[in-house]
């Protein structure tokens, strides 16, 4: 990312203000990032409103640097035909053309846009518009939020076609590449659009991606490392923010299973910290004990030998720990969010 300096941000999200009001109106309807009044969950929802049309077949779109291969000359070509004040063009093409430095030596770039700044989004808005103009042109249904792109039809073969002729309109009109390894034709049930896979029953429903899932998965386990001598209320409040942020972004989500199981890894991952901190399997046997297993089942559970990982996911620690424990002490459930959420809209 080319983090701006505090100068360069204001003066970029001053150009934002006034071009804002300029080019928004003039994007197309299926473009949804970066945009005022506009978010992921729309163009979601909207990738799923084209397959219920009956187009079931997915061409995905994967730029290749996207970032960095943008064509100063025809960006600033698409800036100049509705921007006349050579000041705010000759502020763009500096800020495009601006230095990087690498290794003390401070180059100036002939392609490329900066990352990371105000005016970035909306200058990718601006190139890919082009793209978005052919689309419609061609009569497609597609959606875009930012450089990721789907396009729908009803076919495999339709989809092929159109993915050859997108490409070469890229690589002519625009000169950008199309990474062929993850630009691909399938079933719209393979393609994950911003997080979200689709599945198919009488219509298409929207269930959480499983490398989403992975993801969160992940995150959660690198907040639990080290977590061994923190108290209970300390870890919870530091694993929330991922659960209530996750629940909000995946609220559209009409599969229930997968939330499910997630919470109840949570919960497993949280009792495997408690088994762990109880060290001892005296300690163990007492604590069971306080928290409503009887003597004997206590003992043999304490005594038993397993693992941690094990015990955890066991009868004796579901009991001793049940879901409505977690929830007097503030842990998110991701399902209850939801449907919480849901209820509110």
């Amino acid at each position: 990312l080319g983090i701006p300096s505090v100068v360069d941000r204001l003066i970029q999200q001053a150009l934002l203000q006034q071009l804002t009001p300029i080019f928004d109106p003039l994007f197309s309807d299926y473009s949804y990032g970066f945009r005022p009044g506009r978010s992921a969950h729309q163009a979601v929802e909207m990738a799923r409103t084209h397959v219920a049309a009956g187009h079931r077949c997915c061409v995905e779109l994967d730029l290749e640097k996207f970032f960095d291969r943008v064509n100063h000359d025809i960006l600033m070509f698409c800036v100049e035909r509705h921007v006349e004040d050579k000041q705010v063009l000759r502020l763009i093409r500096r800020y495009l053309e601006a230095g990087v430095m690498s290794g003390g030596v401070v180059s100036h770039r002939q392609e490329g846009a900066p990352q990371g700044g105000p005016l970035s989004p909306l200058l990718s808005n601006i190139l890919l518009d082009e793209l978005d103009r052919e689309l419609e042109r061609r009569g497609h249904r597609f959606v875009r939020y930012a450089d990721d792109a789907n396009i729908y039809v009803r076919s495999p073969r339709a989809g092929e076609r159109v993915l050859a002729s997108v490409e070469r309109f890229l690589n002519h009109r625009l000169k950008l590449r199309l990474n062929r390894d993850k630009s691909r034709v399938a079933g719209s049930w393979k393609c994950d659009y911003l997080g979200y896979g689709m599945s198919w029953h009488s219509q298409p429903r929207l269930r959480v991606a499983t490398m989403s899932l992975r993801r969160v998965r992940d995150r959660l386990r690198e907040l639990l490392r080290g977590v061994r001598g923190h108290k209970m209320a300390n870890v919870i409040e530091r694993v929330n923010p991922v659960l209530r942020g996750w629940a909000g972004y995946f609220k559209l989500s009409q599969s229930k299973r997968p939330l499910e199981e997630l919470d109840g890894w949570v919960r497993h991952k949280l009792r495997c910290v408690i088994w762990r901190q109880w060290k001892q399997p005296s300690t163990r046997a007492r604590n069971l004990m306080r928290l409503g297993l009887s003597e004997e089942r206590a003992c043999k559970s304490a005594f038993n030998g397993r693992g941690p990982w094990w015990n955890s996911g066991a009868p004796h620690m579901n009991q001793a720990l049940p879901k409505k424990l977690w929830d007097r002490l503030g842990l998110v459930s991701i399902l209850d969010t939801i449907n919480r959420l849901n209820r509110m809209a």
